[in-house]
């Protein structure tokens, strides 16, 4: 009987990075308040998958973890409180229940974001990995302060997301 191959892959885990060196994941802090969903949610993802880095790979995790504070204090735009749907399915007939957006900020903030950036990974095992280095909290108050969390570096963030916003002058 032939045996099977084993794959150094498997020995380290099926979802192999480094946890020392120059490549090794860092950690990043982000306020969320006043930001807009979506495009908080970009910046995030492209840290969490490690496509900001030069050592992108999509089949190993190269990502680093991300810290967001201030969840409850996201925003929509336009009508999207109120018209913006977060389905769940409990898997019996009729078991569908829907929540707006404003219902999901008072019962589960940090859904809100976890969902979105959810939606722009690639719904992999890997993907299931690397959202767990996104750690959310609804208040400024976080227990990573022993990695010495950043700020996103300028490269990754835009002007626009997670940047100071310039105020006009009335």
């Amino acid at each position: 009987m032939l045996q099977q191959k084993t794959y150094q892959a498997k020995q380290f885990g099926p979802h192999f990075f480094e946890t020392q060196g120059p490549n090794a994941p860092k950690w990043y802090i982000v306020d969320a308040t006043d930001q807009v969903v979506g495009r908080l949610a970009t910046v995030i993802a492209r840290v969490i998958l490690g496509k900001h880095k030069p050592t992108f790979t999509r089949h190993a995790d190269s990502g680093d973890f991300v810290i967001v504070t201030n969840v409850d204090k996201v925003a929509f735009t336009r009508t999207k409180w109120d018209k913006k749907l977060y389905r769940d399915h409990s898997g019996y007939v009729s078991g569908l229940k829907t929540k707006t957006a404003r219902q999901m900020l008072d019962s589960h903030p940090e859904e809100i974001i976890r969902r979105a950036v959810w939606g722009m990974t690639n719904g992999s095992s890997l993907a299931n990995h690397q959202m767990k280095k996104l750690k959310l909290y609804a208040s400024t108050e976080h227990p990573h302060k022993a990695q010495n969390p950043q700020p996103l570096p300028a490269g990754v963030t835009r002007r626009t997301v997670v940047g100071s916003k310039k105020k006009k002058a009335v």
